[in-house]
C-alpha cells in the first residue's frame, strides 16, 4: 500500500497503525508497537488519542476506508479508455503487484479490523461500516459515471469489492496470486456487460 509520505505526528500513527493492522490484525497494533513504527514519544498517543487504542483503530480504519476510496478516482485517470472490468482489474492489480514484489505479508486493514473486532466493539464496527460504504459509494459513482444504471452499480460495487477482499485472502492463505487474477479475469466481462449504451 504505496502512500504520499505523512507530515505531522498523529498523521504518521494513524498511518502506522493501518500498516500494523494490515500485517497482523488489531493486537498487532498496540500503543507501544504504533509510537515505534510512527517514531513518535509515547506519551503522544494518550494526548492525540484520548479514546486510546479503540479510537486508534477506529481512525485508522477510517484512514484505510478514505484511502480506498480516493485509489478509484487515480485508478480511473491512469486508464485511457476506462470501463467497469478495467476499473477492477487495477484494483486487483494494486494487490497483485504487491504481493509479487513484497510477499503475503499485508492484506486490507479494514477487513482485519472487522474480523478482529466488529462483533466485540460497537465504534469498531461503526467504523468498518462508514469505511466500507465509502469506498463502494466511491466504485458506485465510478460504475454509474462509465454508464452502468445506478441502480445496478451499487450492487456491482459490493459484488467487485467482496470478491476482491475474498481473493486477498485466499492469495494470503495459498501465497499464490491465482485468486486474484482469476476474479478478474472472471467478473470483468460481467461488469462490462452491465454497461449500457446508447444507441
Amino acid at each position: 500500500m504505496t502512500v504520499p509520505p505523512v507530515r505531522g505526528p498523529r498523521e504518521r500513527m494513524v498511518f502506522s497503525a493501518a500498516q500494523l493492522i494490515r500485517r497482523g490484525g488489531v493486537a498487532a497494533a498496540g500503543m507501544r508497537e504504533v509510537a515505534t513504527h510512527a517514531e513518535a514519544p509515547r506519551g503522544s498517543l494518550q494526548h492525540y488519542f484520548p479514546g486510546g487504542k479503540e479510537q486508534l483503530v477506529n481512525e485508522a480504519v477510517g484512514w484505510a476506508g478514505r484511502y480506498a476510496a480516493r485509489r478509484v478516482s487515480r485508478f480511473l485517470a491512469a486508464l485511457p479508455e476506462p470501463t467497469p472490468g478495467r476499473l477492477f482489474a487495477a484494483m486487483v492489480h494494486q494487490w497483485t503487484h504487491e504481493y509479487e514484489a513484497a510477499g503475503f505479508e499485508g492484506g486490507c486493514p479494514v477487513a482485519a479490523a472487522t474480523v478482529d473486532c466488529a462483533q466485540s466493539t460497537e465504534s469498531t464496527r461503526e467504523a468498518v461500516t462508514a469505511a466500507f460504504e465509502g469506498w463502494t459509494g466511491a466504485v458506485a459513482d465510478a460504475l454509474t459515471d462509465m454508464g452502468v444504471p445506478r441502480r445496478r452499480a451499487g450492487s456491482l460495487a459490493t459484488l467487485m469489492i467482496s470478491s476482491l477482499e475474498g481473493a486477498i485472502l485466499m492469495a494470503r492463505a495459498r501465497h499464490d496470486v491465482r485468486p486474484l487474477t482469476t476474479v478478474s479475469a472472471e467478473l470483468g466481462p460481467l461488469l462490462d456487460a452491465a454497461v449500457q449504451r446508447d444507441g
